[in-house]
């Protein structure tokens, strides 16, 4: 991650396809998969070499107008193009240590009053806090679980979600999104290690630079006591503590999946 910019910039490039950029066919073989580099500069209106030294990291603070121009050529939504244009702002120094992760006392209470899978965790999908039904939903969302190791190292994950592919793909494109610029951050490095070594679909994933903060998305899973369900996620921001955030799991009303939730709930309680 000492290269942030210029690792994005390449993946990004890689996965834009001539056709999708405006281009005619070329002869030959293509020797890289998406753009060439003087491709990208042409349509960017910059020239290669300048392009060249933002992939190499040799200038790392482009201008708006150039982040502007390589987002369009790379056809980024508004939050790709804001975490490009956070990777080419100046990074304060970062500081020594981290504030202790606590979950305030108020919102853990909180969790154990709400009718629905509830659950905070930390920007490394650590789980700090879950109320009881967000257990009897998945072992997966209990304190001290970290829900990125389960989800591409534990086998019996991938046949819980019921979209696995999807969901995985969507938890590395958050965890980057959560990651933000902080390329200091050893324990995050700690654990892209890790999962890059354990997981093929992680070392692809987290390769894509694929950025998206997670909201709108639905947790499908199949249940061995209810049967399936498809939960819809609702994420908010734990106030005075930014890395942390609460995560709600809730149903749309009158359907299967709704009386389901319901069904565990009460199985929940009577247990």
């Amino acid at each position: 991650m000492d290269n942030a910019l210029g690792d994005f910039l390449r993946a990004r490039r890689e996965l834009v396809t001539p056709a999708e950029a405006g281009l005619a066919p070329g002869h030959g073989t293509r020797r890289v998969p998406g753009l060439r580099r003087e491709e990208v500069a042409t349509l960017a209106g910059i020239s290669v070499e300048y392009y060249l030294r933002l992939e190499q990291g040799r200038d790392r603070n482009p201008s708006a107008q150039v982040i502007d121009a390589l987002a369009a050529v790379f056809q980024l939504d508004a939050e790709s193009t804001a975490y490009l244009m956070s990777l080419a702002a100046a990074k304060p120094r970062r500081g020594r240590g981290r504030p202790v992760e606590h979950v305030p006392p108020g919102l853990d209470s909180l969790l154990r009053t709400l009718n629905v899978p509830a659950l905070v965790f930390n920007k490394y999908s650590d789980v700090l806090a879950a109320n009881r039904l967000a257990r009897t939903l998945s072992p997966d969302l209990a304190p001290g679980v970290n829900r990125l190791r389960v989800l591409f190292t534990d086998r019996a994950a991938r046949e819980y979600h019921a979209d696995w592919e999807r969901y995985t793909a969507v938890a590395v494109a958050h965890l980057r999104a959560q990651a933000g610029t902080d390329t200091g951050d050893e324990r995050l490095h700690a654990l892209i290690g890790e999962l890059s070594v354990k997981s093929d679909r992680f070392r692809h994933l987290w390769g894509r630079h694929d950025v998206r903060s997670a909201k709108g998305v639905t947790f499908r899973v199949r249940h061995p006591r209810v049967g399936p369900l498809e939960l819809l996620v609702e994420k908010f921001q734990v106030v005075g503590a930014t890395e942390l955030e609460t995560m709600l799991l809730h149903a749309e009303p009158g359907t299967s999946s709704a009386d389901a939730l319901a069904l565990l709930a009460s199985l929940d309680t009577t247990a």
